[in-house]
């Protein structure tokens, strides 16, 4: 037991460290993230040693349980292939450009758009890929418009790591979560509707009373060019897709189906059906090729690997010590305010991996409420520094890249600022509705 602590202790102390002080690594002209890599080398000395029998991860990657972590790779997959598709005709940029066009010179409008149009995209796609398509937006925008660029910023990453709790697509953090603990695609929406909802309006007013200054200066009523979309039909195509494929998983459970087939089939169809408008029309193929370089590949061997390192705890006894330790106190407080800090020591993934077997001692009312208290604290933890979520790594890598100034010490003051209200808001909400 005690080397297997070591050996993780040390593995989740090297991500981190990693993620702060050497992200990546080049070889030639290929960059490559570090985080993963010391998360397969954690992985590989935990079975080398046996401290993780191979039989146990065999039995964990074959299962027939919605936990299985092949099962949750394909269901993120399958959704992100669904929203990268959008993104690469052009829709999410089409809908920022139309926002600024509706502001009509004023900030605090254009603020609360921005914001809503961030949260309503999160809500149906995926917190990741309306970061990465909206951060170089208001970064390009705001400069030319020559407007402070920190409030928009602050307000799209926040509503896409708290709106993203609604549904169980949201984040890979709800998907692990819900799925270990048999929790269906309606099942999660009654108990996260109104705790979510909640927990935006108040992001919002505290984002907006600290910014209020900033978005009472007038913004230039120049039209700004909007952005085309290439191929309505392709936007029709993939607009249908992502339809159907959430109205089946809202029915999955009537009819037999698990998520992970009903995502995986409507992206193979929407993939299909984009191969052959390709070969009909003979052009336009960069959508398909961007789609596939744009996955997150480097998911697949953290995840496994991660989920090796938590298969080893649980083996070796530790989440079960942890969860007799959580259990003494009220457990939507103890694991929602643990899962948020820990998110911020081992990244939400790493976490939620490891939490979807720590409350299995308790009742199945209080099982419930820990799960749900986890899945909050690794969504709103991924804004109170840059470690909390990979979005939080991309943001600022973003930021970065773009030459917008955005310090570690600023990332925790915001984070903290706005973060532990609506933590606090989030918990009591699911209290006083579940």
């Amino acid at each position: 037991m005690v080397a297997t602590i070591i050996i993780s202790g040390i593995t989740f102390l090297g991500i981190t460290l990693s993620i702060l002080l050497f992200p990546h690594i080049k070889i030639k002209n290929i960059t490559i993230d570090t985080y993963w890599l010391i998360a397969i080398l954690g992985a590989v000395i935990l079975v080398a040693t046996t401290l993780c029998p191979i039989q146990e991860i065999g039995a964990s990657w074959t299962s027939s349980t919605a936990v299985n972590p092949l099962k949750i790779l394909i269901l993120f997959f399958s959704m992100t292939v669904l929203s990268i598709y959008l993104d690469e005709l052009g829709l999410f940029r089409f809908l920022a450009s139309l926002a600024v066009n509706k502001a009509k010179g004023h900030q605090n409008v254009l603020f609360f758009i921005l914001y809503f149009l961030v949260a309503i995209l999160t809500i149906f796609t995926s917190n990741d890929i309306v970061i990465l398509t909206f951060t170089p937006f208001i970064c390009f925008f705001c400069k030319h418009a020559k407007i402070k660029a920190l409030p928009y910023l602050i307000a799209e990453f926040a509503a896409a790591n708290t709106w993203s709790m609604m549904f169980i697509i949201g984040n890979p953090t709800n998907i692990y979560l819900a799925t270990s603990a048999g929790i269906n695609f309606i099942g999660y929406l009654k108990v996260m509707l109104v705790p979510t909802i909640i927990a935006g309006l108040a992001e919002l007013l505290i984002i907006f009373l600290i910014f209020r200054k900033s978005l009472k200066e007038p913004l230039s009523e120049e039209e700004k060019e909007i952005v085309h979309i290439d191929s309505k039909l392709d936007l029709i195509i993939g607009s249908v897709h992502l339809l159907v494929c959430l109205v089946f998983l809202v029915i999955s459970p009537y009819i037999g189906i698990e998520m992970w087939l009903v995502a995986a089939i409507c992206a193979a169809s929407l993939l299909l059906s984009s191969f052959i408008i390709r070969l009909i029309t003979k052009k336009n193929w960069i959508y398909l090729g961007d789609c596939f370089k744009r996955l997150p590949y480097q998911l697949i061997p953290f995840i496994l690997s991660m989920s090796v390192i938590v298969i080893a705890i649980n083996y070796q006894g530790i989440a079960s010590r942890i969860g007799d330790f959580l259990n003494q106190g009220p457990v939507i407080l103890t694991y929602g305010v643990s899962s948020y800090l820990l998110s911020n020591v081992i990244n939400n993934i790493p976490m939620s991996i490891l939490f979807s077997n720590v409350p299995t001692a308790l009742s199945s009312g209080e099982y419930l409420r820990a799960i749900f208290a986890s899945i909050i604290g690794s969504n709103i933890g991924a804004f109170l520094t840059p470690i909390g979520a990979l979005a939080g790594i991309m943001f600022s890598n973003l930021l970065s890249k773009y030459e917008m100034k955005f310090t570690f010490l600023d990332f925790i003051k915001y984070g903290s600022i706005i973060s532990v209200p609506v933590l606090a808001i989030s918990l009591l909400s699911l209290f006083l509705f579940i």
